[in-house]
């Protein structure tokens, strides 16, 4: 088998120490690649089954876009809109609502799986350009779907590929729950104009909780600490370092006790607040919400993983800086606890080469927690310029991405 270690190239001016029991990260060569799509969390049910969301794309013959008619309208009337764009108009359902997809992962075999849709979900994004799923939990047979909101700067208005980037990150909306693994809905009263957490990405406002995502603690949720949810959130709260989708720069955490009656509840979440005399503070409070970490316009799109076998979380980070159609870089942390301190394994320069939404299900780990696979989608500008990425590692694309791994162990 053809394994190399990933050149760790990290910038000068990176905030994180170097692991002491990493030394990095290991490729083996075994990948699969599965869809037409991106934006996949799986998550391990206590069936056995992995449930995930998924958008922009088709699975199945299934297709799906999360961006608005009326703004996927006025973005194609551009002169120069990439054709694709105007295919998408063709395919659009008479909804006229973002669109994101449900989908079952059987098998136990990550290079024999099976992707099953189950259906999609229509949701209205206004006042936004675009909804997509985020975190998803299934937790005691329920699914819990979140979905945030983004927009363009220019609305629609600008260059003529600035209208795909969704270069502003817009409110965290709120989870729609299902009680029998995807078939059907019910949807959260929360709205775009009033989301969980009362934040806006309107007229120059900062948000923190744009697009959380729950730490995957294994089958179930068995290896959480205290029986909650908890989950990261990559955000902004500077004038001057705004995130987008891929793009931020800090990382926030909160939790919850999973339950149909709490997950809609700003009430019912803690909020990480910092450290006082070595002792970390939770606050219901979002107003006391702090980063539990930062990196000015270096820490975007960001997952963790509970690894049992290392007693060890893995925290995976994209580095978009500076946002735009380029490669992206894929930082990969480690710390002992949730609230850190947290450690550099790799920092993998132009991983996918434009790898996004990386996450390391828990399904897929080894007993011993030194090796698993890694998910990502990778590329998706390819679908809006002529532009060719590497595929890097080989197997990388516009897809559900898996790729084996090693942790190179001191």
């Amino acid at each position: 088998m053809n394994t190399k270690i990933w050149e760790s190239k990290p910038p000068k001016n990176i905030p994180f120490d170097k692991s002491n029991e990493f030394n990095g990260i290991i490729f083996t060569g075994e990948h699969a690649e599965y869809s037409e799509a991106d934006t996949w969390y799986p998550t391990w049910a206590s069936d056995g089954n992995m449930y995930s969301p998924w958008t922009d794309g088709k699975i199945i013959g299934n297709e799906c876009w999360s961006i608005a008619f009326e703004y996927l309208i006025n973005a194609i009337k551009k002169e120069n809109a990439n054709e694709v764009w105007f295919e998408i108009l063709k395919k659009f359902n008479s909804k006229r609502y973002p669109a994101t997809g449900n989908a079952k992962i059987t098998g136990d075999d990550p290079l024999k799986l099976k992707v099953l849709d189950l259906g999609t979900t229509y949701a209205n994004s206004v006042p936004y350009g675009g909804r997509y799923p985020c975190g998803t939990l299934v937790h005691n047979g329920v699914w819990y779907y979140g979905t945030y909101c983004v927009d363009s700067s220019d609305d629609g208005k600008g260059s003529n590929l600035s209208f795909t980037q969704w270069d502003t990150m817009g409110p965290f909306v709120g989870f729609r729950i299902s009680k029998d693994y995807g078939e059907n809905w019910i949807e959260t009263t929360h709205t775009p104009s009033e989301p969980l957490f009362n934040e806006s990405g309107k007229n120059g406002k900062l948000v923190k909780i744009g697009s959380p995502h729950f730490v995957d603690f294994g089958k179930n949720m068995e290896y959480s600490p205290d029986g909650k949810a908890y989950m990261l959130a990559h955000g902004a709260s500077k004038k001057g370092s705004p995130a987008s989708w891929v793009h931020g720069s800090q990382v926030y955490l909160l939790r919850v006790t999973p339950s149909p009656e709490n997950i809609n509840d700003i009430t019912k979440y803690e909020f990480y607040s910092g450290t006082y005399n070595g002792k970390v503070l939770w606050s219901h409070d979002f107003n006391e919400i702090k980063p539990l970490l930062e990196w000015d316009n270096h820490l975007g799109c960001v997952t963790a993983t509970y690894i049992a076998g290392l007693n060890k979380y893995i925290m995976c980070i994209i580095d978009a800086y500076p946002l735009g159609h380029k490669t992206y870089n894929t930082i990969i942390l480690e710390s002992d606890k949730i609230t850190g301190p947290w450690k550099l394994i790799s920092y993998m320069e132009k991983f996918g080469g434009q790898a996004y939404f990386v996450n390391l299900p828990s399904k897929f780990i080894s007993k011993d927690g030194k090796t698993a696979w890694i998910c990502y989608s990778a590329n998706w500008s390819e679908h809006v310029g002529p532009i060719n990425w590497e595929s890097k590692p080989e197997g990388s694309g516009y897809k559900m991405c898996l790729q084996h791994l090693e942790f190179d162990l001191k």
